[in-house]
């Protein structure tokens, strides 16, 4: 038997529709009622010709269009012809219930509200209106509105068990484990084989430390469901809670007596004999993890999942050396491994792992990125061109590698010889935008100007969508004081890739500075400053905007500021504040 997942869980909302997939279209004579397919006859030449037919012909026509388009995934089309079959049968509600869920799917939620508002004016009662109206107000962010009418729709219709489920998510969303836990209550009131409302009423009460109640909901939720995972994972927390390691034992082989192929539990269950001191136990398992981690990418996935993603570093490292044991020579193992131990800022230990990473693994250029970082940040530079210059030996028409290599140059302020290794990668892969990106920046570094200008403009060119380079590019015309409404232009298209970015709305308020716009520059630069804390040259265009403005003090708390946080040309910001201070207050 498949073991069952709780995949209803993660059901949304849109996916409680009502009245079934049948094709019916009400009859003119009475809007509620649904004639069956085949009670119209419609011809080949009027088919061609629908404005000729007979409202019941045609409203009987553009509805099967309407679900023909629907099926096909043409939702503007299967609209467009819902409208047509509501305009030869105004009355119909049925057909006014279709185009309102169609229009919801396409989130068109003013026409969804007003066609389902026409259905709840004639019927306040009308179940499927009042949950297509629920279901708007939650598009739309109106969660209290959706929840009452969520409500409402199970006092009349007590036999509506995905409601119930759904209504108790919104609850729980909004944290309301009392009002949710109610629901649950019903839900099982009225259908006592639901295993999904035990199962959310357990997690009700184990997240209100009523563990002993959250256990009993869960052991009936497998009496209903035997093979179900989640609630076991839920109640060896439990378990292990109340030191009762036996259970936590039998709980975890249960699962994978069941599913043997649950990585999950296997990791769990290993790390738990380490915890316990059962450690041959543990090696066998991580053992056998390791082993079939060289077949099955799921596994090294799993683990990404469970204990990197969510910065259990020392689980992961206690797996990780388990699998290793068994695999040595695992290049998705090391890089892991590697990827952890920089996380734990134990550099020997990420170096050694990313070190044993060949040319001939997926994970090579990545290793070799995070090797060039580590011995940067400890700058040892011999040690990452010595790695660079290996890697482009082993794998030379790589072109990433080349712009390592000059990043390395340009660090140093080795402009031509980073020039030069860039320009190498380019002979390699002349389409290449962050290597023309690269080589603008090492240009206008230089002090070559006109050549990164030249460099970044053919960067964008080849990747319209670098939302660095376009903002590059208009910073530096910006700064020039030069083609400043093509400067605008470009920083609002990297804004639109990267609108959270504080340097890029930094650069829009320097833009409109320039353009002697000073309050809309204010705007910009203060939102700046609230992406990035403490950034020096933000700081010190607030200091600019403000001087312009003839605000003094407030120029001089930002002048002050960014000489605060400023490394390196203190010179200039001193000179500033030394001439406001000379400047008589206005």
């Amino acid at each position: 038997m498949p073991v069952k997942r709780i995949k209803w869980m993660l059901v949304p909302c849109l996916l409680l529709a009502l009245a079934g997939c049948a094709v019916h279209a009400p009859a003119s004579s009475n809007p509620g009622a649904s004639p069956q397919p085949g009670s119209q006859t419609v011809s080949a030449a009027q088919v061609a010709q629908p404005e000729a037919l007979s409202p019941d012909a045609a409203r009987y026509y553009y509805f099967i269009r309407a679900q023909m388009y629907r099926r096909q995934g043409k939702i503007d089309r299967a609209i467009s012809y819902l409208h047509k079959a509501l305009a030869a049968d105004p009355r119909s509600a049925y057909i006014r219930q279709e185009l309102a869920r169609m229009l919801l799917r396409q989130r068109e939620t003013d026409q969804a509200l007003t066609l389902t508002r026409e259905l709840l004016d004639k019927n306040p009662e009308n179940i499927a209106a009042l949950i297509t109206y629920a279901e708007i107000q939650e598009v739309r962010k109106n969660l209290d509105e959706a929840r009452k009418t969520y409500e409402k729709v199970i006092a009349a219709d007590p036999q509506r068990k995905n409601i119930y489920i759904h209504l108790g998510s919104l609850y729980r969303q909004a944290g309301d484990n009392q009002r949710a836990l109610r629901v649950y209550r019903k839900l099982v009131k009225n259908f006592p084989d639901s295993y999904v409302g035990y199962f959310f009423i357990g997690k009700i009460y184990k997240e209100m430390g009523k563990d002993q109640l959250a256990l009993k909901s869960f052991q009936k939720t497998l009496e209903l469901e035997p093979d179900l995972e989640e609630p076991r994972f839920e109640i060896i927390a439990i378990y292990r809670k109340a030191a009762r390691t036996k259970d936590v034992l039998s709980q975890y082989r249960e699962i994978l007596k069941r599913n043997p192929d649950n990585i999950r539990a296997a990791m769990g269950l290993g790390l738990f004999n380490t915890k316990i001191g059962h450690r041959e136990q543990a090696a066998r398992i991580f053992g056998d993890l390791g082993k079939r981690s060289q077949s099955d990418v799921n596994v090294v996935a799993r683990l990404v999942r469970l204990y990197v993603d969510t910065k259990d570093y020392a689980s992961a490292m206690t797996i990780l050396r388990g699998m290793l044991a068994a695999a040595p020579q695992s290049d998705q193992l090391h890089y892991v491994a590697g990827v952890v131990c920089e996380a734990q800022e134990k550099t020997a230990a990420a170096l050694s792992h990313f070190g044993q990473i060949q040319a001939d693994s997926r994970f090579f250029q990545a290793a070799v990125q995070h090797r060039i970082y580590l011995y940067q940040r400890q700058q040892r530079s011999a040690e990452a061109l010595k790695v660079v210059r290996d890697a482009i030996s082993r794998q030379p028409e790589n072109a990433v590698f080349y712009l390592y290599l000059g990043s390395i140059y340009e660090q140093a302020k080795e402009f031509k010889k980073a020039e030069t290794a860039l320009k190498q990668g380019l002979a390699k892969d002349p389409e290449n935008a962050r290597l023309y990106f690269r080589l603008g920046v090492v240009y206008d570094k230089w002090g070559r100007r006109q050549d990164s200008i030249a460099a970044i403009r053919t960067a964008v060119r080849l990747d319209p969508k670098n939302a660095s380079a376009l903002n590059y590019l208009g910073y530096t015309y910006a700064d020039m004081g030069i083609h400043l409404d093509e400067a605008e232009r470009l920083i609002r298209q990297a804004l639109r890739y990267k609108p959270k970015d504080g340097y890029i709305t930094d650069s829009l308020g320097w833009v409109f500075y320039k353009k002697g716009n000073y309050h809309e520059a204010l705007k910009y630069l203060r939102s700046a400053a609230g992406l990035v804390s403490d950034d020096p040259t933000i700081l010190e265009h607030l200091g600019d905007v403000y001087r312009k403005l003839n605000d003094r003090d407030k120029a001089l708390k930002y002048y002050q500021r960014s000489l605060l946080k400023r490394k390196k040309d203190k010179d200039k910001i001193e000179k500033k504040i030394r001439e406001l201070r000379e400047k008589p207050a206005s």
